[in-house]
Formats: C-alpha cells, sequence, structure tokens
C-alpha cells in the first residue's frame, strides 16, 4: 500500500500521509511526499497542494526502527525543501500531534491551519539531538529567536491555542480541517504569490536577539555537561548571523556531529527506555484497569503527605489518615506549607492551592479508608506496624480495593500474606519528596492480579509519575543497587580515599552530590538505625556507623562525614573524621593507599553493574533499560551517561568483569565477582541492549 495518498478537490491536491499508528517519517513517506509533489507540480489541473495525514495524528517524527542505520535517500532536509520549493502554494492541515520532523515538515509548508487538539514542538533535544531538517532555521524565522529558542530548548510541545499565537499556525479549524486548508491554499493561490519561511526575517530585532541571548546563558547554565545544547545555540545564533544556506549547513553539521556522540547516544537511550518501560511483560492490552475515583493514604508523615499531594494535583479526592489527631494536624500544615512556598514562587495559583487542599480530606482512624479504590501505606519501615495495617485493611475495605505499600525495602509478598487477598496488593514506592519526585517503583509480588499491576501503572502516569515494573527482593532495584554504591565507598574510604575525594569524582561524573555529603543531607542515624533493623541483610558500613555512634549524624548536627560550622551548608573537611577512618583501617590490617578519581569510579560503579547484572538474572528488572530510568530519575544519575548499564557498555563489559574479578582478588570479598550473566555478556553473547531488545 503507497504510503502518500492523493486525492484532488477542487483544483487542490491533497496528500495524505498514511503510514499508522503515527504517520512516522520513513524512507516510503519521504519518497511518497517527493513524488507526489512532483506529480501534483506537473498536473495542469493542480493549482495548490495541502499535506494531510490519516488518523488522530499528524506526524510524531522519525521512523525509530531506522535508528542506528545507514540513512536511505531522500533524507528529510531533501524533502523539506521540496515542499518549501513547490512551484505551487502547499499548506499543511495538522489533525493532531506535529512533532520533530513533522514539525519541520509543517514549517516548510506556505501555510498551516490546524485542529484544535494539535500539538506542535521539536523534542529532539530529549533524544540527545537538535532538529535537523531545517528546524532551528524555520522556527526562528516564524515566530523569532527567542521564543524558538524556548521552545525548542524544553522540548514540549505547544497547543493549538498557543501555537496560533506565536504564529506557529495560520488558523485554527474549528469545523472541517481539511475544508480549511483546502480554502487556504486557493487563496494562496489567488493571490499569485507567497513567501517561503526561508525568505523571512521579518521576526528579527534587537529585543529578539537580547531574548533568545538571555535564553541561551540560562539554558547553558543548566545544561551541565549535554551536548546538544551549545549545539542548538549554535544553530540559532546562525540563524540571526548568516544566509538561510550557511546557517542551514550549520545546524546540519551540529546535528551530524550529535548523532554519534555518546552522550547523544546515552539520551536517547533512557528516551526509548522510558517509553519501553509502559509495557509490561506478560501482560496484553485486554487487561483493563481498575477504576480509581477515590483514593486513601495512611500516614500523614512527609511521605504520606507528598503522595496526598500527588492525588489531590491529579484531581482524585483522597482521605489523609492518621492514628493521633495531633499527627495529623502537623501532617496537613506541612502540606498547606508546600502550597503556600509554591504560591510565593509563583508555580501555583491561591485557587489552585485552595481547589488542591480540598480533596485533602484528614482523618483519624483506618476505618475513613472503607470506601477508597486503592489506599497507600505509607508508615515507617517497620514489618509488624506494616502487617498489623493490612490485616486491619483486608477487614475494612471493600472488595476489590488494591492494597499498597509504599515500603522502600520490606517483602511484598510478606506484607500480602496478612490479608486474606494477595492479589489486590501492589508495592508503591515513591520516592522522597513524593510530590516532586518523577519516579515510581511499582513493585509486582508473586500474586499480585495482572489487572492491579495495569491500574498500579497507569495510576503512576496518571499522578505524573514514571512508573517501573519491579520485582519483590531486599530494596527492589534501586536501593539494592544503592546500597552496593554504598559499601564501595565505605572500602574505598578505609583502602584509602577521603570523603572529599570520593565525592569529588562522583561530582565530576556528573552527579549533583557525592554520596558522603549526601548521607551528612539525609542524616547518618537514619541510616545506622535502618542498618540495625535490617539485621543480616544491612549494608556494611563501619565508617558511618562509626560516626553515627558518637553522635555525628551530619549536617543537623554539624559534623558528619564533614564539618558544618555555624550551620553551613557546605562541608569542609574534618580532621577526626579522617582519623577516624585511619584507625579503622589499622584496625583491620588494611594498607591505605591514594586512588585517581577513575580509579574511585571504577570501585563505585563496577558493583552496582554488576548488581544490576544479578537483578536481571533474577528476573527481579525485565530489562536494563528499567535499571537505567531507575537510576536517573530516582538516584540523579546523569542522563548524558545514559544510567549504570548503559554506561557500562560504553565502558566495555569485558573491562569491567576484568576489573571485578581484580576488585575481589584484592579484598578477598566474593560478592564482587561478576555474575554469570556479565561474563556471558562480556565473553561475547550480546549486550544488555540486545538482551532488552530480545
Amino acid at each position: 500500500m503507497a504510503s502518500v495518498h492523493t486525492a484532488i478537490t477542487d483544483g487542490v491536491a491533497v496528500l495524505t500521509i498514511v503510514n499508522p499508528p503515527v504517520n512516522a517519517l520513513g524512507v516510503a513517506v519521504r519518497s511518497g511526499l517527493v513524488e507526489a509533489v512532483a506529480a501534483a507540480v506537473a498536473d495542469s489541473a493542480v493549482r495548490a497542494l495541502v499535506l494531510a495525514a490519516e488518523g488522530k495524528v499528524f506526524v510524531a517524527g522519525a521512523d525509530i526502527s531506522e535508528f542506528g542505520k545507514p540513512p536511505l535517500p531522500p533524507s528529510l532536509p531533501e524533502v523539506v525543501a521540496v515542499i518549501e520549493d513547490c512551484a505551487k502554494p502547499v499548506v499543511a492541515a495538522l489533525n493532531g500531534a506535529a512533532l520533530g520532523g513533522g514539525l519541520e515538515l509543517a514549517l516548510a509548508c506556505h501555510g498551516r491551519v490546524a485542529a484544535p487538539g494539535a500539538k506542535l514542538g521539536l523534542p529532539e533535544i530529549k533524544l540527545g539531538l537538535i532538529p535537523g531538517a531545517g528546524g532551528t532555521q524555520r522556527l526562528p524565522r516564524i515566530i523569532g529567536a527567542g521564543p524558538a529558542f524556548a521552545l525548542m530548548s524544553s522540548g514540549d510541545p505547544v497547543d493549538a491555542r498557543k501555537a496560533l499565537a506565536l504564529g506557529m499556525v495560520d488558523e485554527i479549524a474549528e469545523g472541517d480541517l481539511l475544508a480549511a486548508a483546502i480554502a487556504l491554499a486557493v487563496r494562496l493561490a489567488a493571490a499569485g504569490g507567497w513567501t517561503k519561511t526561508r525568505a523571512r526575517a521579518d521576526k528579527f530585532s534587537p529585543e529578539d536577539r537580547a531574548a533568545f541571548e538571555a535564553a541561551a546563558a540560562a539554558a547553558l547554565k543548566r545544561a551541565g555537561r549535554v551536548p546538544n545544547v551549545p549545539a542548538l545555540i549554535d544553530a540559532v545564533r546562525a540563524c540571526l548571523d548568516q544566509p538561510f544556506t550557511e546557517a542551514l549547513a550549520v545546524e546540519r553539521a551540529r546535528f551530524s556531529a550529535l548523532v554519534n556522540d555518546p552522550s547523544a547516544r546515552a539520551l536517547r537511550h533512557i528516551f526509548f527506555a522510558e517509553r519501553e518501560a509502559a509495557r509490561i511483560p506478560g501482560i496484553g492490552k485486554e487487561v483493563k484497569a481498575r477504576p480509581i475515583a477515590k483514593a486513601a493514604v495512611i500516614g500523614a508523615g512527609t511521605m504520606g503527605g507528598g503522595i496526598a499531594m500527588c492525588f489531590a494535583q491529579a484531581g482524585i479526592p483522597v482521605t489523609l489518615i492518621e492514628v493521633k489527631p495531633e499527627a495529623l494536624e502537623v501532617g496537613m500544615a506541612r502540606i498547606r506549607a508546600n502550597y503556600e512556598t509554591s504560591v510565593k514562587r509563583g508555580s501555583l495559583t491561591a485557587e489552585a492551592m485552595a481547589e488542591r487542599l480540598s480533596r485533602i480530606l484528614p482523618a483519624v482512624g483506618l476505618e475513613a479508608a472503607a470506601d477508597a479504590d486503592i489506599v497507600v501505606e505509607a508508615v515507617f519501615e517497620d514489618m509488624g506496624v506494616k502487617a498489623e495495617i493490612f490485616g486491619a485493611l483486608d477487614r475494612l475495605t471493600k472488595p476489590g480495593t488494591i492494597l499498597a505499600t509504599n515500603t522502600s525495602y520490606l517483602d511484598v509478598d510478606a506484607i500480602a500474606a496478612t490479608t486474606g487477598r494477595p492479589q489486590d496488593v501492589v508495592g508503591l514506592h515513591f520516592f522522597s519528596p513524593a510530590n516532586v519526585m518523577r519516579l515510581l517503583e511499582v513493585v509486582r509480588g508473586a500474586q499480585t492480579a495482572p489487572d492491579v499491576l495495569v491500574t498500579a501503572m497507569g495510576l503512576g502516569r496518571t499522578l505524573g509519575k514514571l512508573p517501573v515494573v519491579v520485582g519483590v527482593c531486599y530494596g527492589f532495584v534501586g536501593n539494592r543497587m544503592l546500597a552496593k554504591r554504598t559499601e564501595a565507598a565505605e572500602r574505598l574510604l578505609l583502602a584509602g580515599a577521603l570523603p572529599h575525594e570520593v565525592d569529588a569524582a562522583v561530582t565530576d561524573f556528573g552527579f549533583r552530590m557525592g554520596p558522603f555529603a549526601m548521607a551528612d543531607l539525609a542524616g547518618l542515624d537514619i541510616g545506622w538505625r535502618a542498618r540495625k533493623a535490617a539485621g543480616d541483610k544491612a549494608v556494611n558500613a563501619p565508617v558511618a556507623d562509626a560516626l553515627a555512634e558518637q553522635g555525628r549524624f551530619g549536617q543537623k548536627t554539624g559534623r558528619g562525614f564533614y564539618l558544618y560550622p555555624d550551620g553551613a551548608r557546605a562541608g569542609a573537611r574534618d580532621p577526626e573524621t579522617e582519623a577516624l577512618i585511619g584507625a579503622l583501617a589499622a584496625a583491620r590490617g588494611i594498607a591505605r593507599r591514594s586512588f585517581t578519581p577513575d580509579e574511585i569510579l571504577a570501585r563505585l560503579f563496577y558493583p552496582m553493574v554488576n548488581e544490576g547484572a544479578k537483578i536481571l538474572e533474577e528476573g527481579i528488572a525485565a530489562r536494563s533499560g528499567d535499571i537505567d530510568i531507575i537510576w536517573v530519575n530516582g538516584y540523579n544519575w546523569p542522563a548524558f551517561t545514559g544510567g549504570p548499564m548503559q554506561w557500562a557498555e560504553e565502558v566495555g563489559l569485558a573491562t569491567i568483569v576484568a576489573g571485578l574479578e581484580r576488585f575481589a582478588a584484592e579484598t578477598g570479598d566474593a560478592s564482587l565477582a561478576p555474575c554469570a550473566l556479565l561474563r556471558q555478556l562480556a565473553a561475547g553473547a550480546g549486550s544488555f541492549a540486545a538482551r532488552d531488545a530480545a
């Protein structure tokens, strides 16, 4: 079947792209467009063209099946040039999302009409790229360099109303979109002239230049080591400074360099991994979610209050439950204070604050959860307390109510076993602060019903989260791997590295904070108490434990791994901490030495990769990409390295296996030995990415 259909109406050739489900710009579509335009130009009965698409999407961008493969002609820039240079006017009829290359096609047309529900955007920045088919040149010529850069640097689409206000479209068709587009095409043809986008420069002004430069400076400051932001700035600046052809060459050169850049490749990996995470292995589309009209959250502490805020923001009424009125009052006051801060910052209106607060109903006693469709338990990590709560919920809630636990470490199957309906129990591991952090680990118990899992994933998206399915084990995926990094960091201290050296290596790698600064911020007492409660599952952290036993809890006490004089937020080196580390090493007979930053990173991250491979072996995570997005979104792993498993691919799995074998031999710690899966892949049996795709 042809990918582009042509029909002539009123002397207008309507070229309709047919490539479901999203009309991606694969080679068949590109070729079809070039041929259809040529045929329409050659037909004397045709006076204008309309570019349309079948279905609910105009064009969602490139064909992802072509990523990483040799390009096939015609290229998208060639197609775009054919449309812009057409001897007859071309109008785009934007029936739905026009994203990436789809918007670049539309920008090359001589007019654009949008349906009310259309979305327009250039999301390439989120793929580690920049627009590569003239988007950085044509959009500034239509709406100005400042607004265009803002849209491209965020990657977020705008709706039809915003697009009209910006000048991205000429009109919005409230009725028949195709009829409106044909009418505009006829008017352009009758006028006998139209302006090619590349010939426009009316939007450029000193004020526009200033707006662009200010936005570019701010974007550079946020970008860190991400390579595509400076590339985007170069391309837009060329639009202002150079003729169209030369500026277009700048765009293409920057785009081509990014295609093979490791950082850009890592960002694309994260983008596609997030899309793939929505697919639940073993569960088909025939499984439907349970309706969620009312929710309840048990525990009004920092975590429970944050979860309640998530429901309120999503428009779902939620009952916030505590056992004592005083605790409930404190929790509601904290929620109100959080909202008031947002109002002061201008990110929330007073009206929206009142509306969200009205959706949170404070209540005392578990009986208040009786009519909820889902109950999220968010009390402290104590199996006895959780078992008591779930036993009560089993009696009090209606049949079919989903019972969710926000545990970070505990056995979801053991919690489910305290009820008579384990099929209704699921883990929902929110990350703190729950109303801010995007990641949600959805823990699939041994008996969790498929529709419960589908509901949990859909609810996560409704709450604005990135939900990822994980299996049951101590710490699930994120915290289980974090434990390995914590042990590795402590091992480094005893072996000779100092806290500031480890933290510097980690922040230079791209993390916002190093492990010891983060521990001081969180409070060393929290981890210390958790390790004592964990028993034989506890992380081995002798230095942190010794500091906590001395009452050195971090920032809250002014001393931890670092000193915090006079309430300072940034820590300073502490000679007493460093002496304590030396004494602990000596007591264990460890000869200390110095480490380079690269050695520090290897000793921190290689054990994490090994643990990730074990998690894949055990089926706790379905895909290495799931592990990567958990670490990027929940633990600040720098996205431009793609997450721990993608980073490992770039380093080389054989290099990591050799390093782990060396570390195991040096320390005598058998847990550092590479697992079977890692050995197999390193020996040439494939890669994490290939395993994901299988």
